[in-house]
């Protein structure tokens, strides 16, 4: 008898030790389930994050694209008349030139027409090839 009750004193004790055993397997189940749904929450809130950042990424992407097309015309639009302000600036030095030469040569003239006109009133009369 008493081997039987030093058996079953060993049997409740493993009893004992295999019900500590399970609880504290459920115990760390528990805690590793908790630390699960934590990380399943916050990988949702990523995910979220991810595709409002997408959106917004995307969104950003469309408006550059617009703003350096505008950028380029306006580039283009800002080379085109500097070029066609440089050609008035040729043709307006080119006239001032002609200008010049022309006003030259008139007042040659008149200076020419002049001294014809006072050698006529003192009685003498000369061509302009009598001048040149």
């Amino acid at each position: 008898m008493a081997q039987q009750q030093q058996q079953a004193a060993a049997l409740q004790g493993y009893n004992n030790e295999l019900v500590k055993c399970i609880e504290d397997l459920c115990a760390k189940r528990d805690e590793l389930h908790r630390q699960i749904l934590l990380e399943e929450e916050e990988k949702g809130k990523l995910q979220n994050d991810i595709r409002i950042l997408t959106d917004r990424l995307t969104k950003i992407n469309e408006s550059l694209a617009k703003k350096i097309s505008t950028r380029n015309d306006f580039d283009r639009t800002i080379s085109e008349t500097e070029n066609a302000y440089n050609k008035i600036l040729e043709s307006s030095q080119a006239l001032v030139h002609v200008l010049k030469k022309e006003a030259g040569s008139l007042k040659d003239r008149m200076a020419s027409d002049t001294t014809s006109s006072k050698d006529y009133r003192s009685g003498q009369v000369f061509s302009k090839s009598d001048h040149s």
